[in-house]
């Protein structure tokens, strides 16, 4: 099972946001994916199988805690070693519940065409404004379809100092995959900040986040009048990537770096061993 790490949204090796990415010969169980997954312990590992249609490959993804339905970053990694090993430029993924995402090479860079998902209206518990170290929102919403809750704050120098409590953060829902907390940007380099909390589905904080912009990019373009935007992640490791709303789509261009790359030769000997 030829395995690599790749940093996403980055041009910089140890920046981004670093995602494992699979290749298995051969099927193997969920569970071995999620162990995996576990053993990597980044946000998330995507598993790729040719589908034995050209240029199609089926994907998926898990976080060191479950299976996760869509992931940017490991989509965008993917889609990095596909492209340097083929001379596809064009691919498409197909996710464990049957979505569609088409992937293209532009240059150095990588264009993912993902869904667009609605928001709702939430009222939100004050215990997980607290342990966020969030004094005022300026605006609350919810994606049903990725359980996460949207808060908007008034200040990007704010939302990148959150230092939050994420054992009592955890302690705040119940039902909720995780915490998106975002805002405008303060300087012309940039159109919004966010940052993502899920200590309930994944790790505490992810570096770099892709899968958001299905319900993200459509908020700030309704705020700002913009169909094309500039979005940065302001976790430790940084990331950013440029987004565009197109109606029920919405296309995510970012960079990729290859940092490592290998085989999981015990987990095959052993799968081998007991069958």
């Amino acid at each position: 099972m030829k395995t690599y790490i790749v940093d996403a949204f980055t041009s910089a090796a140890f920046k981004g946001n670093p995602a494992g990415v699979c290749f298995p010969e051969r099927a193997i169980s969920d569970q071995t994916m999620q162990q995996v997954a576990m053993e990597l312990g980044l946000s998330e590992t995507a598993f790729v199988w040719p589908t034995g249609v050209e240029g199609i490959y089926d994907i998926r993804y898990f976080s060191p805690k479950k299976e996760i339905p869509l992931c940017g970053h490991a989509t965008l990694a993917s889609a990095k070693i596909i492209f340097n090993n083929t001379a596809f430029s064009d691919i498409h993924f197909i996710t464990a519940t049957k979505v569609d995402l088409p992937v293209q090479k532009s240059g150095d860079a990588i264009i993912m065409s993902f869904p667009v998902y609605e928001l709702v209206p939430v009222t939100v518990p004050p215990a997980l404004l607290q342990a966020l170290g969030i004094a005022a929102v300026t605006n609350t919403a919810y994606s049903e379809k990725n359980k996460i809750i949207l808060l908007e704050i008034a200040d990007a120098a704010v939302l990148a100092a959150l230092s939050p409590d994420f054992a009592a953060l955890l302690q705040t829902h119940n039902s909720i995959n995780g915490v998106l907390v975002t805002a405008p940007s303060n300087d012309n380099q940039y159109d919004f900040h966010y940052r993502y909390f899920w200590p309930w589905a994944g790790t505490n904080e992810d570096p770099v986040t892709g899968g958001v912009q299905t319900f993200l990019t459509k908020y700030w373009s309704k705020k700002l009048g913009k169909t094309t935007m500039k979005a940065f992640q302001s976790s430790a490791r940084t990331g950013e990537m440029t987004v565009e709303l197109q109606e029920e789509k919405v296309l995510l261009t970012g960079q990729a770096v290859i940092v490592l790359e290998g085989n999981w030769m015990a987990v095959y000997n052993e799968l081998n061993r007991l069958n």
